[in-house]
């Protein structure tokens, strides 16, 4: 099992999260590409110490929308969404040869992320990035999104993400953040909830029922309050139970 966190999500003065500690935590590492978070200062501190640590480095690749953090749909012309996902991944891959490290994947961020799981036209949008840059670059997404489906049938490999501290809608979508419950803060309980995704076993939903989550890697938040010991509190359990953390894709040097 795979276990990724987003990085890189500061600004300038503005600081979030613990990069550093998270890296020697996780085995893979979605870099903000600058567009949501993150400026060319951040990213390639993240990417170094992803370097260091052999952390693999994914482009976390997201709307526009700095001031909104990513959070906000954007209804963008397909073409422009294309060229928007080939800029952030150009960008990022350039700081992160200068580290000594290599883009292995993608992973949409926040308000695309939740998008392309039903909007096929800004899903189709993101997959020719990809494609056109690089096809050999994977993909990381919701299990059952449009984004996934149609990266397989582009010819992309596809890996499947599941959510250590974000609540589920029965339907296995991800709860709003605008919704009261959608974040989880107790480690423990995300903890125990990680190792039964990793085992295949159901989990509940926001409303109690029971669903299946099919996962390749599993994500905790950095800048969640917490997140350094919501991670290493994942780990720990997931170790203690005899899942191997390793990177879905090997990270590879610059």
């Amino acid at each position: 099992m795979d276990l990724n966190s987003d990085l890189a999500e500061g600004f300038g003065r503005w600081e979030l999260g613990d990069d550093e500690a998270l890296l020697g935590i996780v085995t893979s590492a979605n870099v903000a590409c600058g567009y949501h978070a993150g400026d060319a200062t951040v990213i390639r501190g993240a990417c170094e110490h992803a370097a260091a640590r052999g952390v693999a480095v994914g482009a976390q690749v997201g709307y526009n929308d700095l001031a909104g953090f990513g959070r906000r749909f954007i209804d963008i012309a397909p073409r422009e969404l294309t060229n928007d996902v080939i800029y952030q991944i150009g960008a990022l891959r350039a700081l992160a040869r200068t580290a000594g490290t290599e883009v292995t994947y993608v992973k949409p961020h926040g308000a695309l992320y939740n998008a392309i799981v039903h909007h096929r036209e800004q899903a189709a949008a993101v997959v020719d990035a990809v494609r056109d840059y690089d096809p050999d670059l994977v993909v990381l997404g919701l299990p059952g999104s449009a984004w996934l489906e149609l990266a397989e049938k582009a010819g992309l490999r596809t890996f499947r993400e599941a959510f250590a501290d974000r609540a589920y809608t029965p339907e296995a979508t991800l709860v709003s953040r605008r919704e009261p419950g959608a974040v989880l803060h107790d480690a423990e309980a995300i903890a125990e909830r990680c190792v039964r995704i990793a085992r295949g076993e159901p989990i509940e939903a926001v409303d109690g029922t029971l669903i299946t989550v099919q996962a390749d890697s599993i994500c905790v938040h950095g800048d969640s309050p917490g997140a350094v010991r919501t991670a290493e509190a994942v780990r720990d359990r997931l170790t203690a139970e005899g899942v191997r953390l390793a990177a879905f894709v090997a990270p590879r040097g610059g």
